[in-house]
């Protein structure tokens, strides 16, 4: 039943539940109203290197990252890819053209073996009727993406490689809500490739640079994925 407890066993509704809890539009919900949502909610997986959506596709859901990671990028008029954002459990997308049905001006795809949480347009629009102060969640929510897109421009045409590649480890130490003392080992769902389309580089530069951060005490990197923050302190004054 929709108003029984979950016991958070991993079944569909306690999953469902534990997705929409952990999203930031849904934060000023009770009990009963995520519960509700549960029962909106379809499940949708992805494998690693899989589109979600391309460029053009009518966009006709929200997007919750369950668990795993996605990038959302478009692509250059010379053909290369530029990634816009990285998303990851409990991020969500596709928010503002709910309130407009419109077509993705971006495409997005799975960094790792991803699960979503997603809910229908005709579904999202009745929450927004019952529950408005879900559309002031979604504009903060806008507003912290649109802030990071304008760090992005700005790190792209007027800091040096260095600079991009700190910023860019300290977003990933934020967004994993791990002690920030000590040694912070991150899991870096960007491949040096995708890690060189974010920041406006070459796979060849972010692995040259990230050497000599290592040969600086900053880092420690651990197989292709692994980078361990040795010295945050350091890692700060390259900003």
């Amino acid at each position: 039943m929709a108003d029984e407890k979950c016991r958070g066993c991993g079944c569909y509704k306690c999953t469902g539940k534990y997705c929409a809890q952990k999203v930031y539009i849904f934060s000023d919900l009770n009990e009963q109203q995520i519960i509700e949502i549960v029962n909106l909610i379809e499940r949708k997986d992805f494998k690693k290197g899989e589109n979600i959506f391309l460029e053009g596709d009518i966009s006709d859901r929200l997007y919750i990252v369950n668990n795993g990671s996605m990038k959302v990028f478009r692509y250059t008029k010379e053909g290369k890819e530029q990634i816009l954002y990285v998303m990851s459990s409990g991020d969500s997308l596709g928010e503002l053209n709910l309130l407009k049905k419109n077509k993705f001006k971006y495409s997005a795809a799975a960094l790792e073996d991803t699960n979503f949480c997603t809910i229908s347009k005709d579904n999202f629009d009745e929450l927004l009727k019952k529950y408005p102060e879900i559309s002031f969640k979604i504009l903060e929510s806008l507003y912290n993406r649109i802030e990071r897109l304008e760090d992005l421009v700005q790190n792209l045409s007027t800091k040096d490689i260095e600079t991009r590649i700190a910023d860019l480890l300290l977003h990933f130490v934020e967004d994993s809500s791990v002690d920030a003392e000590g040694e912070i080992e991150l899991d870096m769902p960007l491949t040096r490739e995708e890690m060189g389309s974010y920041i406006g580089t070459t796979r060849e530069t972010i692995s040259r640079k990230l050497a000599a951060m290592q040969e600086m005490g900053i880092i420690q990197l651990s197989g292709s994925k692994k980078i361990v923050i040795k010295d945050m302190k350091k890692l700060k004054e390259l900003l």
